[in-house]
This record gives structure tokens, sequence and C-alpha cells, in this order.
């Protein structure tokens, strides 16, 4: 028998109505907001990736589903969103448009890396991105567009915070960093050793014990940022204040991308376990830049929706829909025609197969129906319908042009 290639799943019975839920609540939010739907390809060329979420990453290092193409070419499955959203912004020149522009998307992405509980290799996020806006309200609003998501699906976080700075207040804080870290670098492992030449912040994000013990003491890049980053982190922090938000300070806090400058942020979760992030994102004003196109400020987040899929709770519902069944095959011309009519305002199932009464009651039933309508013998002679309502418990007979 074949089956599903690990860490890839099927999204059927019963998550499936959790997925649709939450997919269908971020997107309403979303353009509540002002985001526009974008949908891009799942395959993209690998230099997209590397030059975008940066080569020292582990995501571009070890996990990208990468392949030479029947063309030659060098190819990869997206293994997250931005790069391919902000491909998409400068190949329709928007760039060179202005204005501001705000994109919604969700999709599958891909990463090879060792499958676990809310972490597969093919996973599903949720993002949005916003071009074209530099002020730091426009981060808050993210942030508060995440809010207003995870309110909705009845899943708690915490709101990690950070800066990165900028290329004006960066460099002097990487200096100090990488000869903080050559001191310790006897006792770090393989992975960070690599990064103090490559991304010496990355460093910041190994989840080894032994080097975040060590680590712990090592310079913070908000106690080294320039005039105008230190005063944009301070009103973010003071509008989440004004609205009650509450969140914490993390200095250690730098994503797993390459691509991140100034506001940086997790929402995370205790009820999943280690892996706690549930979604994240951040400012990237030099990605555009980066990939070919006019410079261009940008900010924007994504969240995973295997990581809460267990943690929505869903709205209670009452019973819906239409359940009709035949008690005598001859009828199922007429229930078919019914069905037809009734599918342009609401969901209507169709048993096709003869069953007796009690059994097209039970059906009906567990699927949730308000209406179970039959037409038995006696309806079909008299051109009727019996119709029972599953909340009311109210029967009648009526005839079939009235139902319909």
């Amino acid at each position: 028998m074949i089956q599903a290639l690990r860490g890839m799943k099927d999204i059927m019975s019963p998550e499936n109505e959790r997925f649709v839920y939450i997919v269908d609540t971020a997107s309403e939010t979303a353009k509540r907001y002002g985001y526009e739907y974008i949908e891009t390809p799942l395959l993209e060329e690998t230099a997209l990736f590397k030059r975008s979420v940066g080569e020292s990453s582990d995501i571009v290092g070890k996990e990208m589903y990468q392949f030479i193409d029947k063309g030659g070419h060098d190819v990869s499955l997206r293994p997250e969103g931005t790069a391919g959203i902000v491909r998409a912004f400068i190949q329709s020149k928007l760039d060179r448009k202005g204005g501001v522009h705000r994109f919604y998307y969700h999709g599958p992405m891909f990463r090879y890396e060792r499958p676990q509980k809310g972490r597969l290799r093919e996973f599903h996020q949720f993002g949005c991105e916003s071009f074209g806006e530099d002020s730091v309200y426009e981060d808050f609003n993210i942030i508060l567009m995440i809010k207003d998501i995870f309110d909705t699906l009845g899943i708690g976080y915490t709101i990690k915070l950070n800066s990165l700075g900028c290329p004006e207040c960066m460099p002097g804080y990487r200096d100090q960093l990488i000869e903080h870290l050559h001191d310790i670098q006897d006792g770090l492992c393989e992975d960070c050793n690599r990064r103090i030449e490559t991304n010496p912040i990355r460093v910041l994000d190994c989840k080894n014990e032994t080097c975040r013990t060590l680590l712990a003491d090592s310079p913070v890049i908000v106690q080294n940022l320039c005039e105008e980053c230190d005063r944009d982190f301070g009103t973010l922090t003071s509008m989440l204040d004004s609205h009650g938000i509450e969140y914490e300070l993390d200095p250690k806090l730098v994503r797993g991308l390459d691509y991140y400058t100034r506001t940086a942020f997790e929402f995370v979760s205790s009820e999943i376990g280690a892996q706690s992030a549930i979604a994240g994102g951040g400012r990237y004003n030099r990605l555009v830049e980066f990939l070919g196109g006019k410079p261009t400020p940008a900010v924007g987040f994504a969240l995973g929706i295997e990581r809460i899929i267990e943690l929505v709770k869903l709205p209670e519902k009452g019973r819906s829909g239409i359940y009709l069944g035949v008690m005598e095959p001859e009828a199922i011309g007429t229930v078919l025609k019914i069905a037809h009519k009734k599918r342009a305002k609401e969901r209507v199932y169709v048993e096709y197969s003869k069953r007796s009464l009690k059994a097209h009651l039970k059906a009906a039933d567990r699927m949730g129906a308000k209406i179970c309508a039959v037409i038995g013998e006696e309806e079909l002679q008299n051109s009727q319908i019996w119709v029972k309502d599953l909340e009311t418990k109210e029967e009648r007979r009526v005839g079939v042009d009235r139902f319909e």
C-alpha cells in the first residue's frame, strides 16, 4: 500500500473543519485591515531563497527541497512565503508605482526537517505582507491584526518583541557581538561557530542549551540602537502599552530568516511543547532592494496553521442544511430536482438509496441537518414531501412545488 511521505499529512475530518475555520478567520481579518489576496507559485528559482532567506540560514543550508528540473534550472519548493511575494511585487513593477500595497496569502510550504508535533515537511502558513509604509504604526497594526486573529480563534499567546536595528546601528553591534563570541566559541556548537563568520546575529537564535547558557551575557542590540531605531521601538512599545496589549522584551529574538531589520516579534504558546512559536514576523526594509527592486519599506508576518490547529476553539453551531431522502426509488428524480434548487442558498445532502424513515432520520441527525425531508409511497402519489424540523421536532407534509 502506498502511503503519504514522511512529514506529509492529509487534511481530513476531523481536522479539516478547524483548518478551514483558521484560513477563513485569518482571511476575513486581513481583509478588514485592507489586505488583498495574492497567490504565488509553489516552485521558484533557488536563487530567490538564497538571496532573501540567506545562505547562512538552516532553511537554505539544510532544509530546502532543491533540485534541477528537466530544463536544467535550479529550483526549490518554497520554504516560506515572503520571498515569493516580494518577487511578485517586483515583477509586477509595484515597487515603481509607489503607494502602499498590502497582501495576504495562505498555502503549503516545504522544509526537509525532522517531523514532530506541529512541524511537518509540508506545512501550511497564513501570512500578510505590507509594502510602501515605513511608519512603525504599520508594525503595530500587523501585531494588532495577529492578536485579533488569535483572539477570534480562542488561542492564548504571549507576544515577544525585539528590534534588530538598521544598517546604521547594526555594524557596531555586530562587531561587539563577534568579539564576545570569539571569547566563548570553544564552548559553542558547530553551527554557532560557522555563523560567527557568516551571520553572527543568528548565533543568538541557537536552541542548544549549552550555547544558550554561554550566550546569556551576550551584548544585546536594543542597547546599541541608533537614535531613529530607538525612537521607533519606543513608539511601538508605547502603542502596545496604550492599547493594553501585554508583551515581553526578548533581546535574543532574531527570527530564523536573514532579511529582518528593526521590529521583530513572535507570538508564542505554552500549549504546544518546545516548538512554541505560533506566529512571527517583523520589518524587512531592505529585502525588495536585495532582490533587484526599488528600495521599499516592508513589514509582514506568517502563522503556522498546523501549529495552532489543535488549539482552535470552534464556535458552537446549531443544525444547518437539508437532508433529502427517498423511500421509493421512483422519487429520486424529484428529490434531485429539489436539491438543485435548494443548493442555491443552503447545504443539501441527498441519499440516493431506498431506506426506511427511521434510517433517514438517523442519517440526517448524524450530519447535523436542520431539516429532514423524505418522499415515500404516499407522498409520491400525492406530489408531496414529508418534512421534519430536527430542532423544533415539527413534522408536516407539503406539496413538492411549495417545498422547492
